[in-house]
């Protein structure tokens, strides 16, 4: 999916969202990535014209199968040393930021896309190892771990 790289004038700046989707269990659905093997949260970029709850519907329902309701901002992450990467598959450099919910499911069957390699609930108290989630993921599941909301990095 992407390597770390230092900005400069060509950078493209990028507003992306992840959702925490919670299961009846209060389990955590993460996605495998199929472009660099990673876990990360289900989302993507927002694209022009549409809402940030929006583009988050659209990105989970998409990647997971899930229609989903939005309950609350976790926060908004922009920190450069983990948000600045080069797409492996085109070259593009971009920072991205993203806005991090959670959701709640309110209907559908989960069912992987090409994007994902596997989909699964995890208990919060058994998440893959900070080394198997995408850099761009390990701050926002810290902090919704520690139970934090409304954070700007």
């Amino acid at each position: 999916m992407y390597a770390k790289r230092a900005a400069d004038a060509n950078t493209a700046v990028r507003a992306g969202v992840g959702v925490f989707v919670r299961d009846q269990r209060g389990w955590i659905l993460l996605e495998k990535r199929s472009d660099c093997g990673l876990w990360g949260l289900p989302g993507g970029r927002i694209e022009p014209g549409e809402s940030v709850i929006t583009a988050a519907e659209r990105e989970v329902k998409e990647e997971t199968g899930f229609d989903i309701k939005v309950t609350r901002l976790i926060g908004i992450y922009s920190e450069p040393e983990v948000r600045i990467v080069t797409f492996l598959d085109n070259g593009d450099v971009v920072h991205v930021i993203d806005i991090i919910l959670e959701a709640q499911i309110n209907s559908g069957e989960l069912t992987c896309s090409q994007e994902s390699e596997e989909l699964r609930f995890f208990p919060k108290n058994s998440l893959p190892s900070a080394i198997n989630i995408a850099p761009p993921a390990r701050a926002p599941i810290d902090d919704y771990l520690k139970g934090l909301s409304g954070k700007i990095r």
